[in-house]
């Protein structure tokens, strides 16, 4: 038996040194492994049952991501407390289990408690112990890393200079300037500079309220595990954690100070995850800052402690407050005067101010190029050169990356309706431009 028992021990070590995803997060071995108490697990297995009907070990352990041996103390813990019973075997499925009344009822006040019923959660101090470990401020974004990012992007020179280091630095980013100058889409693939992934945990507990983490729309995963070796211990991280790229929080004008709270639904009894904490050892942008229906200095104010601190407290519906951590590449982003959105002691606290400028004729140029390339069109030197002289430059219009892309295609939209196909000409072009641009009203007396 001793024997056995150190060999089992000695093929976990060496899988756990081949796996850096099981070395951050390895497997609970017991129910103590999973920091969550005993009477917490059982209630979230009446609740499987209660929403299943009859469930195998294996079925509750893919539900709950708890390995067979934990699960199987569990099953021991409620058949003695009388709250399920065993069903005959059908085929070779193994022994199923099912609710009695007594665990009805206990499912029952379970659900009235929190209407939560998934994998089990990870202790917020897990949690904690991972994103640090994960932390993007302890990443190397080198020179070359950028140049590989943004290749194929025509940018300002000096601009890759200044988001270079701001992103190595880990620092609040402030980025200003016209509207279409491109801050959006550059923000949008700085993510792309981290080409590792994370361990996201699809709920954390407080206590013993179960807050929703993972989320789809910004967690996208690695892998989409069938959750194939569950029942084993010594195989892979811990379920409880899903395997995802770094996530690219991105929100806008419809921001609120409500969003970057916990919100709690009182028609499924749960707790969801806020904005920047779904953003952990990611990105977060704040984009059309001034925008928002909030006041600009109240937003800003909402960052500073966990600009300052690295954490953030969020309350439950109790009253209780807890510190999480905040291990965010924070990134505002305006088109609006920085100064009249925040006092200059507020912006010295960001550290990175960037300004994204209109282009002159070459980047111009080259962007039409590449837009002309990516629509299938032979590029006509002498039409954008005509552009700019005749257009730009005689309406004094300044040159926006957007141009290209919106003023193509709407010369193609135009081309298209007469039946002249993917082909464009000066007239069609003029027409954009009238179509395009907004000319100021003339009041006639």
């Amino acid at each position: 038996m001793d024997n056995q028992l150190a060999c089992n021990t000695a093929v976990t070590e060496n899988a756990m040194q081949g796996d850096p995803l099981q070395q951050l997060a390895p497997r609970p071995r017991t129910l103590d492994d999973t920091g969550l108490s005993r009477n917490f697990l059982a209630e979230l297995v009446a609740k499987h049952l209660y929403s299943a009907g009859v469930l195998t070990l294996r079925q509750l352990s893919d539900r709950i991501a708890l390995a067979g041996p934990v699960l199987e103390d569990l099953i021991l813990f409620l058949r003695g407390e009388a709250h399920i019973e065993v069903r005959a075997a059908v085929d070779d499925a193994g022994l199923r289990y099912a609710l009695t009344d007594r665990g009805r009822a206990l499912a029952l006040d379970a659900l009235y408690k929190s209407g939560y019923v998934g994998r089990a959660p990870v202790p917020l101090a897990d949690y904690t112990r991972l994103v640090k470990a994960q932390a993007l401020h302890q990443r190397v974004v080198s020179q070359e890393r950028m140049q590989s990012v943004f290749e194929n992007l025509v940018l300002n020179d000096g601009l890759l200079e200044q988001l270079g280091p701001a992103m190595h630095s880990g620092r609040p980013i402030f980025v200003y300037g016209p509207a279409g100058a491109g801050k959006t889409y550059v923000a949008s693939r700085l993510a792309n500079l981290f080409n590792d992934s994370i361990l996201v945990p699809h709920a954390i507990a407080i206590g013993d309220a179960v807050i929703q983490f993972f989320d789809p729309v910004y967690h996208k995963r690695v892998s989409e595990s069938s959750g194939a070796g569950q029942m084993m211990l010594d195989h892979g991280h811990d379920p409880r954690y899903l395997h995802c790229y770094r996530p690219m929080v991105m929100t806008g004008g419809e921001l609120t100070l409500d969003m970057l709270e916990l919100t709690y639904d009182a028609g499924t009894k749960q707790y969801h995850a806020p904005l920047q904490l779904k953003a952990n050892n990611g990105v977060c942008m704040i984009d059309d800052l001034g925008r928002q229906r909030v006041q600009p200095v109240d937003l800003l104010n909402r960052w500073i402690v966990p600009m300052e601190e690295r954490r953030d407290f969020l309350a439950l519906g109790s009253g209780e407050h807890f510190p999480i951590p905040f291990e965010v590449v924070l990134i505002f982003s305006t088109n609006l005067d920085p100064l009249e959105l925040a006092d200059e002691a507020f912006l010295r606290r960001l550290g990175y101010k960037i300004r994204f400028d209109y282009l002159g004729p070459d980047n111009f140029t080259a962007i039409w190029r590449q837009v002309c390339e990516a629509k299938g069109l032979d590029y006509d030197e002498r039409l954008v050169s005509d552009l700019i002289e005749q257009r730009y430059k005689t309406e004094q219009r300044p040159m926006l990356p957007c141009h290209p892309r919106d003023l193509i295609g709407l010369a193609l939209d135009l081309a298209r309706y007469h039946g002249r196909g993917n082909f464009i000409s000066a007239t069609e072009l003029a027409a954009a431009w009238q179509s395009y641009f907004v000319k100021p009203q003339v009041t006639h007396l």
